[in-house]
């Protein structure tokens, strides 16, 4: 596949299709929260381990890596999640294939970097104004964001 037959997804379709991903494991999350916590919705008062800001509960870890595994799993095996498939949007190398688990995991780690100074804001403007939509993560994995429907 040639990733110029394409549109590169753009800044709208990326936060919606990672709204859906969010829904997609909040609806894992919450219902384990209240199985497991006796609570739909985690405050600070609900973590047995919590150091400062950080918080050390296992569960809230295992969700991160869920989270995180999420991502790298199916963008790295698939080239999509749940919201990117819903959307049309696929994740591919720059030849034009999934990417594999290591780029999806480059890409997933980056996203530290593309989230400075705060709420994403580094991943945002790169994909706003780089010419590809590209975020850190993507750039330096050697990955794009495609849009398939169009």
């Amino acid at each position: 596949m040639n990733i110029y037959d394409h549109k590169f997804a753009n800044l709208g379709q990326r936060i919606l299709a990672f709204l859906l991903d969010t829904a997609v494991l909040a609806s894992l999350f919450f219902p384990l929260t209240r199985i497991f916590k006796g609570v739909w919705l985690m405050m600070p008062a609900n973590h047995r381990w919590q150091k400062g800001l950080f918080i050390t509960d296992p569960i809230c870890i295992v969700f991160l890596l869920i989270g995180f595994l999420y991502f790298v799993l199916l963008e790295g095996y698939l080239g999509a999640t749940v919201g990117k498939w819903l959307i049309g949007l696929r994740v591919v190398s720059l030849d034009g294939i999934k990417p594999g688990l290591w780029r999806a995991l480059i890409r997933n780690l980056l996203r530290l970097v593309d989230g400075l100074p705060a709420l994403n804001i580094l991943g945002m403007v790169m994909i706003i104004y780089t010419k590809q939509n590209t975020r850190f993560g993507d750039h330096i994995a050697k990955t794009r964001v495609i849009n398939i429907r169009s």
